[in-house]
């Protein structure tokens, strides 16, 4: 059926019309439909324009429905356009003709913006849950490597040394910010739009204040043309789950450079890989190669929901129909991101080599500065003896502290101790760095943000 056929129209719709025009991806918003109807005909009947009775008996009809949908049984048919219709379709079978009294004050506009902010508010909480989780996932990870060293990189060149629950850290604080944003987008998501109606409001002395309250919105629309003609709340969702696929396309980067025989850092379960059909040596970690490759579509879904907006005249037009399939698929891509390789990652193990010496470097030109010496002037010093030992195919750990000294009178015999990577390490003082003691601390704060 259709919300819309009857008096203005003679004939019913061609093969074509339908095909091209019905999309059953707001099927999943069944229950959100259900919701909002049940909110709608409770104020129908607070504001007296349905009496008590239809009230009841349209309450009872949806609860049925309610009931169907929550247990799989709830069944569409050929002739259903859409989920509104497919839930006005069967209420019609509980209740007969007393279903279309469920319409009264309410446009399918509304009614589908209000489905997509309900939808919407409910996944966002799902997001925060699952992104929770893998933070949890890396903090346990972090505390597991305990004092293992590492090289951070930067330009993909060996740059200082860093306990590596610091580099896995990283990503928990990626993900954290990643959560706040969705939890940030829920203000603005949680404002219904029920009883704008086409986009002008109504007559009816509809009370929207009623139905937000039934359905736990924390607002109401100010403005009826944008309440039904915005899809700003669907585009900032769409870039929270792109933002979090990026970071998480990032984590899947490090862990890929990471399992290859010329890192060998980390081994990852069979269970969370797989293997060639020609090379009987294979163990390819899949998962994260389709995080990066599914974080590319996540780009175009938000380039698509940015450009579906360009251009539409005010207020509800059929282009924003498509604004479901791309949330959908941003959604469902991150949702499954986060399951996949939250459990790769859980049962990974690492087994990182010593990093070269020099990447404690820096530490020795800081023992420079901490003389007095001008930093120009000790970056030139440490650079020319990197490149001397280099010539004489040595490194820092060759040297002798009069070989040191020898090379530049400024430096002490003390100083040879800062080429060692942890004491390197230990000597971070700077706030957030790359010390054990920073990661305490971050360890410490994320724990205190995953138990509140």
């Amino acid at each position: 059926m259709t919300l819309w056929s009857g008096g203005r129209f003679d004939d019913g719709p061609a093969a074509a019309l339908w095909q091209f025009t019905v999309d059953t991806a707001d099927r999943r918003m069944l229950v959100d439909d259900i919701n909002g109807s049940i909110a709608h005909a409770t104020m129908l009947g607070q504001v007296h324009l349905l009496t008590e009775d239809e009230t009841a008996a349209i309450l009872d009809g949806l609860a049925t429905i309610m009931d169907e949908a929550e247990s799989g049984k709830f069944v569409y048919v050929d002739t259903d356009e859409d989920v509104h219709s497919a839930v006005e379709r069967r209420l019609g079978d509980i209740v007969g003709d007393l279903a279309g009294k469920l319409h009264t004050g309410r446009s399918r506009n509304d009614q589908v913006a209000l489905d997509l902010l309900l939808y919407l508010k409910r996944s966002a909480d799902d997001r925060v849950t699952q992104l929770r989780a893998f933070i949890s996932v890396l903090v346990d990870l972090a505390e597991a490597v305990g004092d293992t060293i590492v090289p951070s990189y930067t330009h993909l060149q060996q740059a200082q040394a860093v306990p590596l629950a610091h580099h896995l850290l990283a990503y928990a604080w990626m993900l954290k910010r990643d959560a706040e944003r969705f939890s940030d987008a829920v203000m603005r998501i949680d404002v219904s739009p029920l009883g704008a109606g086409a986009s002008g409001g109504s007559s009816l002395p509809l009370d929207p204040a009623i139905s937000a309250e039934l359905l736990g919105m924390g607002a109401v629309f100010a403005n009826s043309m944008d309440a039904v003609g915005s899809r700003d709340a669907a585009a900032e969702y769409v870039w929270c789950a792109t933002q979090s696929m990026l970071h998480l396309s990032r984590l899947s980067e490090d862990l890929l450079l990471w399992s290859t025989s010329e890192f060998g850092w980390v081994t990852f379960s069979d269970a969370y890989t797989t293997g060639s059909s020609a090379m009987p040596q294979k163990k390819n970690a899949d998962i994260a190669e389709l995080v990066r490759g599914k974080a590319a579509s996540t780009v175009g879904d938000l380039a698509a929901i940015a450009a579906l907006q360009k251009g539409l005249p005010m207020t509800y037009n059929r282009d924003l129909q498509e604004d479901k399939r791309i949330v959908f698929h941003a959604d469902d891509t991150l949702a499954g991101a986060l399951e996949a390789l939250g459990g790769m990652v859980a049962t990974a193990t690492f087994h990182t080599p010593e990093p070269s010496d020099w990447v404690t470097a820096l530490d020795l030109a800081e023992a420079l500065v901490q003389r007095g010496v001008p930093f120009r002037q000790a970056h030139h010093v440490v650079g020319g003896l990197v490149s001397a030992l280099v010539a004489r195919g040595e490194s820092f750990g060759d040297l002798t502290e009069d070989q040191l000294i020898e090379f530049d009178e400024r430096f002490e015999a003390d100083d040879l101790s800062a080429v060692d990577v942890s004491r390197s390490t230990d000597a971070r003082i700077t706030h957030g760095g790359g010390s054990m003691a920073s990661v305490e601390t971050q360890l410490d704060a994320l724990r205190s943000y995953l138990t509140n």
